[in-house]
This record gives C-alpha cells, structure tokens and sequence, in this order.
C-alpha cells in the first residue's frame, strides 16, 4: 500500500476530491505538502472493505515538519485523497494517537 502511494507521487498520479481540496484550503494545505507528507506516510487505519474502495488513513510529515492525515483511496492509479488535515485534540493526542472524542 505505502509502495502505492510512492509510486502516486512520483508518476503524479494523485487526484483531490472535493472535500479533500476544501479542507486543504480550509486549513492551507498545499498539493505540495500533501505529496511530501505521502512520500512519509505510514499507515494508520486500513479500511479495505470502505463503500469508496479500498482505502486508508495515512499520516505524513511534511518537508517542513507539518503533520498530516490523509484518507486515501489506493486501489489503482490515480490515488485519490477523500480528506487531508492536520491531527489536533480533541480528536488526536498525538499526531498516531486517538484522543477521546471521535
């Protein structure tokens, strides 16, 4: 899966869905640091069986330190990135770490 996401990157195989880049603009998150964080990533959460495909939360960190997660959908190229944030609390203790609302 993580060769997958590489592979995205490199080939610039990577589409954003809608609420992805309304996130990513929400929180100014550039395409640029989305592919950095992907080149990062491990993943968090597999979600295999998930109604849009095959998918995952993976966490990156960016070029310049930036944590991200990102909901992927990997199951062939292009990639596509549902959501992207960055963890905060309440949600996230730690950037790999679940807080205590979900």
């Amino acid at each position: 899966m993580l060769k997958v996401l590489t592979e995205a990157v490199h080939k610039q195989q990577i589409k954003i869905s809608l609420h992805a880049a309304e996130e990513a603009l929400t929180e100014h998150i550039t395409p640029a640091e989305i592919e950095s964080a992907l080149l990062s990533a491990q993943v968090l959460e597999n979600y295999p069986d998930w109604w849009l495909g095959p998918s995952c939360l993976a966490y990156g960190r960016t070029r310049t330190g930036r944590d991200l997660h990102m909901v992927v959908s990997y199951s062939e190229l292009p990639i596509t990135i549902i959501t992207v944030y960055e963890p905060r609390p309440p949600k996230w203790r730690t950037p790999t770490d679940r807080g205590g609302d979900e």
